[in-house]
């Protein structure tokens, strides 16, 4: 036989039996329960005073003590019981700090927790506005709301400055563009993430930044704040083809090898080639990138070049380009190869940021780009418990092939 899962004391029981006596909806038992709530902080903002006065209301101990009660004042507060007035106690000399519900403090510690949550959800200011009149019938302005989240910049800061590992056997680069405004014009910015996977194969996102630009300057400064902030070496880096990017690593981590999104390469190489062709010049680029090993892919990309270079000859200028970048995880095992030849991690990362931050149109200033970022790290996070797929072969690889560095 089942049971309540609710197992009440016995002064709890007394005062079910109080609410059912006057009761006969949720909504009566919503109001009674509100009223509980409003009398229940009034007595303790009653103790609190007594407290700090030394004596009892209407006691003849405050007698020439210096301070005694000064009425009260009235304040409305919201909470989860929608908004409700209290009367708080004053005293003559006005030293009174309550504590239960501070000055000027207008709202209860749940409200906020709920605005935070929303807000990391993906809601809008104007959402959550909305949310809480229709649920609470609480009215919270949107520069309120701002304010309230806000309060996470520090953390933001916090999180984006703290020391990271020593070693990351592959990070991903890759940058999400955001609409901000500045000077009453609205500017693209894109928002450059860093996912590293650490020595027990888990994801993690480094960082984020913001620019206008890409130079290769900004870059350095990224694998610069990288180096600060604790890391000495990175095995494998794995990006898109950005102008700079290359250099800037190695210029920090000289030792560490680049590798292109392949991906991106076929994505870009295809992109101007007709629908009646792109079938066959995707399965003929296939063999370039799904060979054995570097000879099989070089004389794939000799038969490529026979078959299509005369229709197509921008393809393989773009491969012969960056070739070295292009062909850098033919130097490692399918262990290694199958996590560093996409940046396909941090583009679904990115894809699960954007899940978040799609009610957000326009970001009025940077920090407000931080936070929504932030928010969504925390959430996304939450579902990264687990090692990449079959990390303890790919460990064992990497452990043979960058030996010597793994004591750094």
């Amino acid at each position: 036989m089942k049971t309540s899962k609710n197992i009440l004391t016995e002064k709890e029981m007394e005062l079910v039996q109080l609410l059912m006596a006057d009761c006969k909806s949720t909504g009566d038992i919503q109001n009674k329960l509100k009223r509980l709530f409003s009398g229940t902080i009034e007595q303790m903002l009653e103790a609190e005073m007594e407290e700090h006065l030394g004596y009892e209301k209407n006691s003849a101990e405050g007698n020439n003590t210096g301070n005694s009660r000064n009425g009260y004042g009235k304040k409305t507060i919201i909470s989860d019981y929608g908004e409700c007035e209290i009367a708080v106690p004053r005293d003559r000399n006005g030293k009174f700090e309550p504590k239960v519900i501070e000055k000027r403090q207008t709202r209860t510690d749940e409200i906020e927790q709920k605005i935070m949550a929303m807000y990391a959800k993906g809601m809008s200011q104007r959402d959550i506005e909305d949310t809480l009149r229709e649920i609470y019938g609480s009215e919270i302005s949107q520069g309120m709301i701002s304010r309230i989240t806000d309060r996470i910049l520090p953390e933001v800061n916090e999180w984006q400055n703290r020391p990271l590992d020593s070693i990351y056997p592959v990070i991903f680069f890759d940058g999400i563009i955001f609409n901000s405004r500045k000077d009453n014009k609205i500017v693209s910015k894109c928002v450059y993430s860093v996912l590293g996977i650490n020595m027990e194969g888990q994801e993690e996102i480094l960082g984020t930044w913001i620019s206008e630009n890409e130079s290769a300057s900004f870059y350095e400064s990224i694998c610069s704040d990288l180096k600060k902030r604790g890391v000495k070496d990175i095995f494998v880096a794995c990006h898109d083809n950005l102008t700079g990017l290359c250099t800037a690593i190695n210029s920090i981590f000289p030792k560490t090898k680049n590798q292109l999104c392949i991906v991106h390469q076929v994505r870009n190489s295809c992109k101007f080639v007709p629908y009646k062709d792109r079938q066959a010049v995707c399965d003929d680029l296939k063999k370039i990138y799904g060979a054995v090993n570097l000879d099989d892919s070089e004389y794939a990309k000799k038969e490529f070049c026979e078959k299509w270079d005369k229709k197509y000859p921008n393809i393989l200028k773009s491969w012969d380009k960056n070739w070295s970048e292009l062909t850098a995880f033919f130097e490692y095992p399918a262990e290694i190869r199958k996590i560093i030849y996409t940046i396909n991690a941090v583009e679904s990362y990115h894809r699960m940021v954007r899940k978040f931050t799609k009610s957000k149109a326009i970001c009025p200033t940077d920090d407000s780009i931080r936070k929504v970022i932030y928010m969504s790290v925390v959430e996304i996070s939450k579902k990264w418990t687990m090692p990449v797929r079959d990390w303890g072969l790919a460990y064992a690889q990497f452990s043979i092939y960058f030996d010597d560095r793994f004591a750094a």
